[in-house]
């Protein structure tokens, strides 16, 4: 049998955490940046966990994670 591979596009975006939770990063930190606040820009920033909905999809491409 061959090689499980994973989605690479999907495994440089997301990761696990201890408790098995999908990671994802947040949008919109790449450009126009001076209209953003400073708050919502180090909000941007931060981590956040994938929709569950998302999850599961993402475990699949990524067997793993």
């Amino acid at each position: 049998m061959p090689k499980m591979k994973s989605h690479r596009g999907a495994a440089k975006r997301f990761t696990k955490t201890g408790t098995g939770k999908v990671m994802r990063r947040k949008a919109n930190l790449r450009h126009i940046l001076t209209k953003k606040s400073s708050d919502r820009k180090r909000k941007l920033g931060q981590s956040t966990e994938a929709a569950k909905a998302d999850s599961r999809r993402i475990k699949q491409m990524v067997p793993t994670l």
